[in-house]
């Protein structure tokens, strides 16, 4: 905590609170129904920084086949993301470390077990996804340091990251009932997802 505390004191423009331009009516649903129990001192960071925290508990589960325990913690974890956005943009606490850092949580959880688990459907359909995340993390590393911009996610990338824990959560239990069906439909969801992104791209001006 000392490092990020110092990391946020040499920053402070990253953490300084902005406005949503935008509220979507999931954001509502969520605040009316999840958000309204969480401690006053729960921020959308919090929720990033635990997401990224917790990624590697989930991998080493996963890793070692516990897959129903790895599947209800990844839904779990999943769902912070859909917690934090909604909390930034209900209560106003959008950041530029949010915009940046979240994402990159997304893709680290997302990312770390489709080194685990898509490998196991097809081969080329694990190296297409995590290229097209890393090509995603390199654009927002450039669109920041060299033009000193960080970027919300858009429509696009949500819901690719949506298809990809539907495509997760079914391959684990296609693992886990052994029902090839689900992994067929864990890579199409995949193929689409890499469609959403690479529009979330294209809208980004990529």
């Amino acid at each position: 905590m000392r490092v990020f505390d110092r990391f946020k004191k040499n920053n402070p423009d990253l953490f300084e609170y902005q406005e949503a331009t935008e509220v979507y009516p999931h954001d509502q649903f969520v605040a009316r129904w999840v958000l309204k129990y969480l401690p006053e001192q729960v921020t959308p960071n919090s929720l990033t920084l635990f997401r990224i925290a917790f990624t590697p508990v989930i991998f080493f589960i996963v890793l070692y086949q516990h897959y129903i325990t790895g599947a209800i913690l990844f839904i779990l974890t999943a769902f912070t993301d859909v917690m934090d956005g909604s909390l930034a943009r209900t209560k106003h606490k959008i950041t530029k470390f949010g915009m940046l850092f979240d994402p990159m949580a997304d893709k680290l959880l997302i990312g770390s077990l489709v080194f685990l688990l898509v490998f196991k459907i097809d081969y080329m359909l694990a190296v297409a996804v995590l290229g097209v995340e890393i090509m995603i993390i390199t654009s927002a590393l450039v669109a920041k340091v060299k033009f000193k911009t960080v970027r919300m996610a858009n429509r696009w990338g949500k819901a690719k990251m949506l298809l990809q824990v539907i495509a997760t959560c079914l391959t684990m239990i296609a693992l886990i009932v052994d029902y090839p069906a689900f992994m067929s439909a864990a890579a199409w969801l995949f193929g689409i997802a890499i469609g959403f992104a690479v529009l979330s791209l294209y809208k980004h001006g990529i």
